[in-house]
Formats: C-alpha cells, structure tokens, sequence
C-alpha cells in the first residue's frame, strides 16, 4: 500500500482562501450582482428569432407574394372578359387598389397563419429543443421569458403585416401608377386620401390580429409540440370563418373573433363607417387580453421538464 503525498502549506492556502471568500447574498436571496433584467435582452432574443430559417424565409415569401400577384394579372388572361367591379376587378386600376386587393387576399388566413408561427412556435420550440429548462436555470424569471418573447414575435409580426403592404405598394406604383383609389361601391378617393387609409388598414389588422398571437401563445405555453400550438391557432382560425359563414347563428357571429377581418375595407370609402372596426378592435383586443392572462397564469405554474 502507497503513501498518498499531501503538500500540508497547499492545503493551509486553500483553507484561508475559503475562509477569506465571501459570498454576498441580497435581500430577495440572489447572488449579489444579479438583475434579472439583465437576462434574455430584447436585441438578443430578436437576433435569435431572426436568424432562424423560418422567419428568413417567411419574410421572402412576402416580399415575393406582391410580384407573384402583378405577374398573375400581367400573363394571365380573363376569357370571359366580364367584370363584377369587385376588388379583383379593380386591382389593376391604381397602386392603392393593388394594395387593396393584396390585403384583401391574404388577411383571411395567410396573415393570421404568420401570426400564428411567430407566436406559436417560441416557446413550444424551446420545449422542444429541451432548452427551455437551461434558459430558466440561467436563471431567467418565467414572466420575464415568457414577455421577452412575446415582444420579440410581435415586432415580427408587426414587420410581416407591414411589410407586405409596403412592397405591394412599390409594386403598384411601378406598372400602375399613383392614381385614385376606388372602391367596389363606386366610391373615389384620392392618392393621399388612399396612403392615409392604407396607413389606418395597417393599424387596424395590426390590432386585430391580436387576437391570433393571444391564442397562439396560450397553446406554445400548453404543449411541447410547435406544429401543435401553431396548427391549433389555425384551425382554430378556419373554424371562426367558417362559423362566420352560417347566417343562422345571426348575431352570435358578431361574437366570433374573424367576424370583423375585413373592416378595414370600409376605408376605401367616402363617408368611412368606423362602427365596425371599432368592435373589431374591442374584439380582438379582449380576445389578446384573457388568452395572454391564461397564457401567464399557465407558464407561471408549468412544471418545466424539457
């Protein structure tokens, strides 16, 4: 049997270095120098969700959708040479008309399915990628991840609904000029009349997808699954339109959360009627309101395991 070497001033070193080391502790028992507002910055998390090949491609998607759209119109042909006057109809009349009709286009569901993915994949992805644990060990408060990431997708969400009218827009103003807006009515309202209610439409769906990031963050807090918590908010979006669609609930459709997706519309009008999108704002904004409070109430009480 060998003789295990000790160096006895070695071990007197350490053992004063221990007895000198102090460990400061603040009142809320964490370690003296944390803030937790200092974890999980906006500008990173943003960078992380930018970065990622979704958002990437997502956002390439709409920029091309608008050119997509003109070259439909531009080699395509109309055989039975009738026109109904409808938005499709007039889209090719004018740049606000062509943002009309591109809006009109994809706020029924691609823009509610963006929404969707941005806030319902942000946390259910962490779950999925058994990361959420680590983050919340950094440690990161759970509200504060939890709103991080929520600020993080609705500025995407906010660039997405921007963005797509903005490059609809450019397009319109290159092959169809700067004229007056007019509406399936019959109504005419000028250039700057028609940026003006462009700017107020933008708002308007902003405001009312609210709605959809308030769904979709209840159900990425809810499942560990991103399809699921991103399919969820769809179907559950395709299921109020088509509720919507059934005359005979009469004004029980007035409760559905689509029911006023297309309020805007009455912008691209003389005399605006803001009866509509008002209760669509209400709406929607109460729709965000209890599913954000049961969205808080359910991650604050998860028990994290992945």
């Amino acid at each position: 049997m060998t003789d295990v070497h000790t160096d006895e001033a070695a071990i007197e070193q350490m053992a004063e270095a221990a007895a000198h080391e102090e460990s400061e502790v603040q009142a809320d028992g964490s370690i003296a120098g944390y803030r937790a507002s200092h974890t999980l910055r906006l500008r990173v998390e943003l960078l992380r969700q930018v970065r990622r090949r979704r958002v990437q491609l997502v956002l390439g998607f709409l920029v091309a959708l608008p050119w997509i759209l003109w070259a439909a119109f531009e080699f395509g042909s109309d055989s039975s040479g009738n026109r109904s006057g409808g938005f499709v109809d007039l889209a090719t009349s004018s740049a606000p008309n062509f943002v009309v009709f591109v809006l009109f286009a994809v706020s029924s569901f691609l823009l509610p399915m963006i929404v969707a993915l941005f806030f319902g994949d942000t946390v259910a992805s962490e779950a999925s990628w058994s990361s959420l644990k680590y983050l919340l060990a950094m440690p990161i408060p759970r509200h504060r991840l939890l709103r991080q990431k929520a600020i993080a997708s609705a500025l995407l969400s906010l660039f997405a609904v921007t963005l797509l009218p903005a490059v609809s827009l450019g397009v319109g103003l290159i092959f169809y000029g700067p004229h007056e807006a007019l509406s399936p009515t019959g109504d005419a309202i000028s250039f700057g009349d028609s940026m003006l209610a462009l700017l107020f439409t933008v708002i308007y769906l902003a405001i009312h997808l609210l709605w959809v990031a308030g769904v979709a963050l209840f159900l990425t807090v809810s499942t560990d699954a991103p399809l699921g918590a991103v399919g969820g908010t769809v179907l559950i979006a395709i299921l109020s339109s088509i509720l919507d669609q059934i005359t005979a609930l009469e004004g029980l459709r007035n409760y559905l959360p689509t029911h006023y997706a297309f309020a805007w519309s009455d912008l691209i009008s003389t005399d605006i009627d803001w009866s509509n999108m008002a209760a669509g704002a209400f709406s929607s904004v109460t729709y965000a309101a209890i599913f954000g409070l049961l969205a808080a109430r359910r991650f604050r009480t998860k028990d994290i395991t992945s």
